[in-house]
């Protein structure tokens, strides 16, 4: 019986949730007043998916601009749409109807 070969190195681990939400909590902090971003554009930056970006959000977001993120087509989500389009006219964010105008205050530039 020929003697066993070494062991594989396991995969790259997925972040623990706390290190991703705290990484999505950065990254929604670095969002300057008068810029919107999307839970896919920050998604990109941290390595996850949108829903998961969401998810941070949703759990314990609170303490940052979480009001600077928005859907991919300019939207808010339905539970905070009122008061998330309130915060941005607020920051002087140019709406078009209940869409926020990406092309215009997109961030980062380069999403």
């Amino acid at each position: 019986m020929p003697a066993p070969g070494p062991v594989p190195a396991p995969g790259p681990q997925p972040p623990a949730a706390e290190d991703v939400d705290e990484a999505v909590y950065d990254v929604v902090e670095a969002i300057p007043p008068g810029r919107v971003s999307t839970y896919g554009a920050i998604g990109r930056l941290v390595g996850v998916g949108p829903r998961r970006v969401a998810r941070a959000l949703s759990t314990g977001g609170a303490a940052v601009p979480w009001h600077r993120v928005v859907r991919a087509d300019g939207t808010a989500a339905e539970p905070v749409r009122v008061r998330q389009l309130e915060l941005l006219a607020g920051e002087g964010v140019p709406l078009r109807g209940s869409r926020v105008d990406l092309a215009a205050v997109g961030w980062p530039d380069d999403a």
